[in-house]
């Protein structure tokens, strides 16, 4: 089921997208009260094309784990990956949607896309045991860690670098039916394949990481789990369009402007 979060005009609400996205044949079917445990169909049913698609939930906490594919701790100076997850937050004012501009800051000279498997947690939980962490998942989407590089260098953490206004794009949905165990991943630029790679190889999977936060703090419904972004991460300019691809789960794609 893909699920998303979408406005005709009116006040946004849940939708089952059903139908074919491909061929322009897609419908959204609205939903309430939620997608967090039992809901019923409204009777409210538009074209996708008619509508406008908004980041898929608005989570209390955006929890991320950085250096999580060793292509990608290599790439940025690393000989090896770190004995535990580092993890970090954005805040959920950073959360942006598909088509959303992704605003470059004036005070950053180099801005960098990380295309991420996202997780959606479904409900409220905490330690939850690795082999119960897919009971606690609502669904996947695709993510930017969209990543003010000089900052992140000049600040020794990664707060204000990653934290941004508009700086966690999200959507375009989330597909409650998929394996995260082995998806491709792709981000491009303007077109250009950037980033290519695979989540089976992911340092840490998405169990693990499930069972690894939730140890560290609750997660709430809604709750978005960055999983880690592989090597070809690179700066952004005004103008450039990225677009981050999970097979099962779609294209997220979002427009670059200075702020």
């Amino acid at each position: 089921m893909r699920i998303a979060r979408f406005t005709d005009g009116a006040e946004p609400g849940f939708g089952v997208v059903e139908g074919s996205v491909e061929d322009g044949t897609a419908e959204i079917a609205g939903i309430a009260p939620h997608p967090f445990g039992s809901f019923a169909f409204t009777g409210v049913r538009r074209p996708l094309a008619d509508v406008r698609l908004l980041a898929p939930v608005l989570p209390s906490k955006v929890l991320c784990v950085g250096k999580n594919y060793a292509d990608h701790v290599r790439e940025m100076g690393g000989d090896s990956p770190s004995p535990q997850p580092i993890l970090f937050l954005k805040p959920s004012t950073s959360v942006a949607g598909p088509g959303d501009p992704i605003a470059l800051p004036a005070d950053s000279e180099r801005v960098d896309f990380e295309g991420e498997l996202a997780v959606v947690i479904g409900r409220l939980c905490r330690d939850v045991p690795v082999e119960r962490a897919s009971s606690v998942v609502l669904g996947y989407t695709c993510a930017n860690d969209v990543t003010a590089r000089d900052q992140q260098e000049a600040d020794g953490q990664w707060t204000r670098a990653k934290g941004h206004d508009t700086f966690c794009p999200i959507g375009p949905w989330i597909e409650t039916d998929l394996d995260p165990s082995d998806l491709a991943l792709r981000t491009t630029v303007d077109g250009e394949l950037r980033q290519n790679s695979r989540t089976k190889l992911l340092l840490r999977d998405v169990p693990a990481l499930v069972a690894y936060m939730s140890a560290a703090m609750t997660l709430l419904p809604g709750d978005v789990l960055l999983t880690g972004t592989p090597a070809g991460v690179g700066p952004m300019r005004p103008g450039q369009t990225v677009a981050v691809t999970v097979d099962g789960i779609g294209t997220l794609t979002n427009p670059v402007v200075a702020r």
